[in-house]
């Protein structure tokens, strides 16, 4: 018992200090967002690797997504003879929960542990070190490009899968299940601009989170190959359970 409570301990510590050390990297991150001189290339490039680059995914993602959804959701409607209610609650559910969430989790997995790999690689390798001998800010160089990237960019992507996942789930409820187009399309009227704005809100913090978590992860990452293997796995695992945990205190302060 006694040893339950010593491991527990040291962990809930360690969980303590890692949240610490994120927190004083998220606010050097937003010091230097706001510092000039502005690197606009290299922001460019890691919005052409997360944006542009992960869209297929996203897109697929979304549309099977609401594909899924109108399956799931149709028999159950249909006993209650409500089918036509179908349409509002693909909306619903796509720009409220399921788009934000799937394309934050979709991208903590493809863009968060490419972060954490690059940034820990030149970690072991003493290029971190290469640029604070040369006077150069770390977090300004790697982490504010990525940082804004996946803030700006995951709404967007967020758009894409909300658009895809209604689209799908039109799709199939019209042609496969026999809803009447007119009746979902009309059912959509009930969804608030609100609804739309306040999940993409959700993904812009969502995207707050990838970046800081996998920047850090990568930054304390040691031990060779290993331990970049180590960290990243550790940096999709820990973004996705952020993700998860700050869209139930989200939804309620949203919602």
């Amino acid at each position: 018992m006694f040893h339950f409570f010593y491991f527990l301990g040291r962990y809930c510590l360690k969980a303590v200090d890692n949240l610490g050390r994120i927190s004083m990297l998220f606010l050097e991150t937003i010091y230097w967002t706001v510092t000039p001189p502005f690197k606009k290339k290299n922001m460019l490039d890691q919005m052409v690797k997360i944006g542009i680059k992960s869209l297929p995914v996203v897109l697929i993602t979304g549309a099977f997504t609401g594909m899924v959804l109108v399956v799931q959701t149709y028999y159950q409607f249909h006993q209650l003879s409500v089918e036509s209610g179908i349409g509002a609650v693909v909306g619903f559910s796509m720009t409220r929960e399921l788009g934000p969430v799937l394309t934050a989790l979709i991208l903590a997995g493809r863009v968060g542990a490419a972060i954490t790999a690059e940034i820990g690689t030149m970690k072991v390798t003493e290029q971190v070190d290469a640029l604070q001998a040369m006077a150069v800010s770390p977090v300004k160089y790697l982490v504010v490009p990525r940082f804004i990237a996946c803030t700006a960019l995951l709404p967007i992507l967020t758009v894409f899968s909300d658009f895809t996942g209604i689209f799908g789930g039109y799709l199939v409820g019209v042609k496969m299940m026999g809803i009447h187009g007119t009746f979902f399309l009309d059912n959509l009227k009930f969804l608030d601009p609100s609804d739309i704005v306040n999940g993409l809100v959700k993904a812009s913090f969502f995207g707050m989170i990838i970046a800081i978590v996998s920047c850090y992860r990568g930054f304390i990452a040691q031990g060779g190959a290993e331990g970049v293997g180590r960290a990243t796995t550790i940096s999709v695992v820990a973004s996705c359970m952020l993700i998860l945990v700050s869209d139930f205190f989200l939804s309620v302060l949203l919602f």
